[in-house]
């Protein structure tokens, strides 16, 4: 079978180099310098099983293919060169065909509709072996959510050849933006990973700023000047029904983030010309103060198992990133580059965190150990800013604003070594990109 090697652990983000080796055994599949050889696979379009399928079954393949080409470790063979179809779902493959048009991974499905309900099945082979990798999967949903089970079957292929979990069947709470930049109206905004299904949690009446996922992905944090002082509200995402987060008057609280286990938040506070970090108990209410500095402490953000917080402090001079424990305490400075460093933002895997860097007149996304060690940059642009991570740790989405009066804020997404850089289209600008966990 197709042996999972893709040696994409961020472990070898630093020093591997990558290699597709085509060859009689399991295909096998490395990756050195960020640099890699996408592995070519096939979708022809799934069968449709009955008439009201057709559409169906079209679209969700082509949701499929595009999700896996649009990560960079995949190119999809055109189907323009396919000599074989897939025309039965049961029938065996002709693997020769699709050898000799240089495919390595063919992806069959069915797809069938009846009422508003639908059903999908697929199978992924392997056909540098000519046999099936996994066990064929099937589905079953409505019509209207027929975008999510392409995705889960886009998780389903990506897991199966990568040895790791998916993103697709994710989504993303961000900042829509709409106007120019002096009459800029924003509004939160949810969609999936891929810019499709946008939807509107919150109206223009009022500036709303940074919006934060919950680890169950039911409830998001933001900031918001309803009052005319930044406050911190947290919203259901199901019901749209949100509540502010009380805080002492006369303060600005802002730069939310939720705890690993949802039940607390961490953020910052401004109190009598001085700004530092705080913990909230999201249920009482409760609050405990973390440093205690005539400096600015922002942008906090939780590691994996909640033991620590990085965050941006201009206590050294200039903003730069710490750790700390998450009880507050020593923090110890683990920027070291020039420039400026800010809103860092910790991996899901716990070894990387991504951050906002602004040098030389260029503002990047870049990724450095959580020692400091080894830190990379990942994009250059005139504003790049905001890292978030995908929930398995291999992707990156940021917003990037172009210069000039007319300039506009867009979404981008980018591979953790810096490559498969895209912009993820939405109807409005699009800033403050906070991913979501798996659904």
């Amino acid at each position: 079978m197709m042996t999972r090697v893709f040696a994409i652990m961020l472990a070898g983000l630093f020093g591997t180099v990558a290699t597709v080796h085509a060859q009689q055994g399991p295909l096998r599949i490395e990756i050195t310098e960020g640099v890699i050889e996408p592995l070519p696979f096939a979708v022809p379009n799934f069968v449709a099983e009955n008439a009201a399928a057709q559409e169906f079954a079209a679209n969700m393949s082509r949701v499929v293919a595009t999700n896996l080409a649009s990560t960079g470790l995949f190119r999809e063979v055109p189907q323009q060169s396919y000599i074989s179809q897939l025309t039965d779902f049961a029938a065996p493959v002709a693997y020769p065909d699709w050898r000799a048009i240089n495919t390595q991974a063919l992806i069959a499905g069915a797809v069938s509709v009846s009422g508003d309900s639908v059903s999908v099945k697929f199978r992924l082979y392997d056909v540098t072996t000519g046999a099936e990798l996994g066990q064929g999967l099937a589905l079953n949903g409505t019509t209207a959510g027929w975008r999510r089970m392409a995705h889960k079957v886009s998780d389903a292929v990506y897991s199966r050849i990568t040895g790791e979990t998916g993103y697709f069947d994710t989504r993303v709470v961000f900042v829509s933006e709409s106007g120019g930049k002096g009459d800029r109206q924003k509004r939160l905004a949810i969609m999936d990973q891929d810019g499709a299904n946008v939807q509107f949690l919150t109206d223009s009446s009022a500036l709303v700023l940074a919006p934060r996922f919950s680890p169950t992905g039911d409830r998001v944090l933001y900031t918001s000047y309803e009052t005319g002082f930044p406050k911190i509200y947290v919203l259901d995402v199901g019901s749209v029904q949100k509540r502010v987060l009380q805080s002492e008057a006369g303060t600005m609280s802002f730069a939310p983030r939720f705890s690993p286990d949802g039940q607390r938040v961490v953020y910052s506070l401004a109190s009598s010309g001085n700004t530092d970090l705080y913990s909230m108990d999201i249920n009482t209410g409760s609050s405990i103060r973390l440093t205690s500095a005539p400096s600015i402490e922002t942008a906090p953000s939780y590691s994996p198992d909640g033991s620590q917080i990085v965050f941006e402090s201009d206590r050294s001079g200039s903003p730069q990133l710490y750790i700390m424990n998450a009880s507050g305490g020593e923090a110890r400075r683990i920027s070291s580059g020039d420039g400026r460093y800010g809103t860092p933002v910790w991996s899901p895997r716990g070894d990387l965190v991504a951050f906002t860097k602004q040098n030389k007149g260029r503002f990047h996304i870049g990724v450095m150990r959580t020692d400091g060690s080894r830190e990379r940059l990942i994009t250059a642009s005139f504003l790049d800013e905001g890292p978030t991570w995908a929930p398995n740790g291999r992707v990156l989405m940021f917003h990037r604003e172009t210069q000039g009066a007319s300039g506009r804020s867009t979404l981008y997404s980018v591979d953790v070594t810096g490559r498969a850089l895209r912009p993820v289209r939405t109807p409005d600008g699009g800033s403050d990109p906070a991913w979501g966990p798996l659904q």
